[in-house]
């Protein structure tokens, strides 16, 4: 994974190591070249005494020679950084992405055919973390989603050179289609297709973001590629004028289900919702999503979430079992429940729904007295134009 560092590659370079009575720390001289008689030149990435190195492009390279040692510590401690040697010898890399915010030291010996050789070392500090940004994403790596997945990042730090990231992260599908990132706010990036994502596409995210500037001072220092699948298209309609879901799988219908949406004080959103969390069983409390008091129950079951603020997909065992409000009339304080028992045991409509749904998966709301669903509250850019959708990329 190598993009960019915060420093250019500097060569360091020592002459031919010579045997005396004194000891002491080879130190690099970026001026001279390689000793008389040795074409080994030892490149360090991090510059000796340099700042704000990459976490991830960190690493050792030799033309004219070869690698045979190499020695990577967090300095003023004896702690080693485990490393590789490429298979020809010819560069050295961790084994892992370094900490953030560290002083490390690199000691490298290298010979020519001849066996002359040379060194070179480097004692620099890692980007800090107030320096650097980092974006949390979504989907995983290896994962398979529902259609309706965007890929969605949040980013800890505002970004203020919002070209200059949304450039560094790229998302392309098998299927051919174009995806548009989309900027909400200054700390969230969401890309996706006009349309749902063809069934069985591969989607690659490409993060190239290690020294991009995203503001003032404050670099990225993410660099790798992430793959996920898109599984089976499915879209479920809850319709709260009937209080019933209709599950479409690949254009069939495959179940219609009984539900009991929002009451009439506590109605539902409309709009597409995309489910981006499922829980065989949660706690679900009122008082954290405004409701007060009003609930609190411990072990809500088969629960998938459908947006930011609180609205879930969800089993319900406490409804009054003489008078079932499924297919009936609404009953919620604003999620879409369906019939199933305490434990999240048994063969129940939620049970079947949760088993059969993926992340991803999309959930449409209509005929509900609310308002449509804010198109950043949960992954639901989908109720966005795609003429607005573009207007809001930076590219």
């Amino acid at each position: 994974m190598v993009r960019r560092t915060l420093g250019a590659w500097a060569v360091l370079v020592v002459g031919s190591l010579t045997l005396t009575a004194c000891g002491g720390s080879a130190k690099a001289d970026n001026d001279k070249g390689p000793a008389e008689g040795s074409a080994a030149r030892i490149t360090i990435s991090a510059k000796d005494g340099s700042t704000g190195a990459s976490i991830n492009a960190t690493g050792v390279k030799v033309s004219g020679g070869e690698l045979t040692e190499v020695k990577m510590t967090v300095a003023g401690t004896e702690q080693a950084v485990p490393g590789a040697l490429s298979a020809d010898n010819k560069a050295w890399k961790p084994k892992e992405r370094l900490e953030r915010g560290t002083k490390y030291q690199i000691s490298a010996i290298a010979k020519n055919t001849d066996g002359r050789t040379s060194a070179a070392n480097s004692i620099f500090t890692t980007v800090t973390t107030a320096n650097s940004f980092i974006g949390t994403y979504t989907p995983d790596d290896g994962s398979t989603v529902g259609v309706g997945m965007p890929v969605s990042f949040t980013f800890d730090k505002a970004i203020t050179d919002k070209k200059a990231v949304q450039s560094g992260i790229t998302v392309s599908s098998s299927s051919g289609q174009k995806v548009v990132g989309h900027w909400f706010g200054a700390q969230r990036l969401d890309f996706r297709p006009e349309e749902y994502w063809k069934a069985g596409s591969e989607v690659t995210m490409k993060i190239d973001l290690d020294g991009v500037e995203g503001a003032k001072g404050i670099h990225g220092v993410q660099d790798r590629t992430v793959r996920f699948t898109v599984g089976r298209s499915q879209v479920s309609t809850v319709d709260a004028g009937t209080q019933t879901m209709t599950v479409v799988r690949d254009g069939k219908t495959i179940r219609t289900i009984p539900i009991s949406a929002g009451s009439p004080d506590n109605t539902t959103y409309n709009g597409q919702m995309v489910v981006s969390e499922k829980f065989v069983q949660t706690r679900m409390n009122g008082s954290t999503v405004g409701f007060g008091g009003e609930y609190d129950i411990p072990d809500v079951p088969h629960a998938m979430r459908l947006t930011t603020s609180g609205t879930f997909i969800h089993g319900n065992y406490w409804y009054a079992k003489g008078n079932p409000p499924f297919g009936r009339q609404g009953t919620s304080h604003g999620c879409v429940g369906l019939q199933d028992v305490q434990g999240a045991q048994g063969d129940t409509p939620a049970k079947w729904f949760y088993d059969n749904t993926l992340i991803g998966d999309v959930v449409t709301v209509k005929n509900s007295p609310d308002k449509t669903v804010a198109p950043d509250n949960g992954l639901n850019g989908w109720n966005m134009p795609w003429s607005a959708w573009t207007a809001g990329s930076a590219l």
